[in-house]
C-alpha cells in the first residue's frame, strides 16, 4: 500500500517544482504519482498583498512536477486568514 492511499479523500497541499502551491481533496492518484485533485485551488502567496486563491476545480497534475505532499488539518486553514498573510513565492526546485 502507497504512503499516499491514506491521503484519499482528504484535503492535500501538493507543492510543484515550479513552486506553486496547490489545495483540495486527494481523489487518486497512479503508479507515477500523477494526481487528481477535486474542489482545488492554487495558493498564489505576495510580500505585498494577501494570498490570493484560484479556483481550479477539478484539477490533474503531473508526478513528475510534484516536490511535496502534505495532509491540511482543515480545523486550522479554515481559521487563517489568508487576505493578510503575506509570504514570499516558493522559487522552483533547484536538483
Amino acid at each position: 500500500m502507497s504512503g499516499l492511499e491514506s491521503y484519499i479523500n482528504h484535503t492535500v497541499s501538493i507543492i510543484t517544482a515550479d513552486g506553486r502551491n496547490f489545495i483540495g481533496t486527494l481523489k487518486g492518484f497512479d503508479q507515477t504519482i500523477n494526481i487528481i485533485v477535486d474542489e482545488c485551488h492554487e495558493r498564489v502567496f505576495s510580500t505585498t498583498s494577501g494570498i490570493e486563491q484560484i479556483v481550479l476545480g477539478l484539477h490533474i497534475i503531473r508526478g513528475d512536477n510534484i516536490a511535496v505532499i502534505g495532509l491540511i488539518d482543515d480545523t486550522i486553514d479554515s481559521r487563517l486568514d489568508l487576505a493578510n498573510i503575506r509570504g514570499e513565492p516558493l522559487g522552483p526546485v533547484v536538483h
